[in-house]
C-alpha cells in the first residue's frame, strides 16, 4: 500500500496542540481591520480549539493521524 498523504489544505489551517487539541485560526482578521480596535485584533491573533467533536475527528484524519512529538529529556 502507498503511504497516506497529509491533506495540504488541512495542514495550512489546523495544528495539533501538545495536549492533542485541534487548533484553528480565528475568523475576522483577514481584511477590513482598519475600523476594528487593537484589543479586538489582538484577541483574534490567538488560535482557538475546534469544539465540535466531529470536526476534530475529521481534521485529525486529514492531518494523517500524526501525533506531536513528546518532549523527552
Amino acid at each position: 500500500m502507498p503511504k497516506m498523504k497529509t491533506h495540504s489544505g488541512a495542514k495550512k489551517r489546523f495544528k495539533i496542540s501538545a495536549n492533542g487539541k485541534v487548533m484553528h485560526k480565528r475568523a475576522g482578521k483577514g481584511h477590513l481591520n482598519e475600523h476594528k480596535s487593537s484589543r479586538r485584533k489582538r484577541a483574534l491573533n490567538v488560535d482557538a480549539p475546534l469544539h465540535n467533536i466531529g470536526d476534530q475527528k475529521k481534521a485529525k484524519k486529514l492531518l494523517g493521524g500524526y501525533k506531536p512529538k513528546s518532549k523527552r529529556a
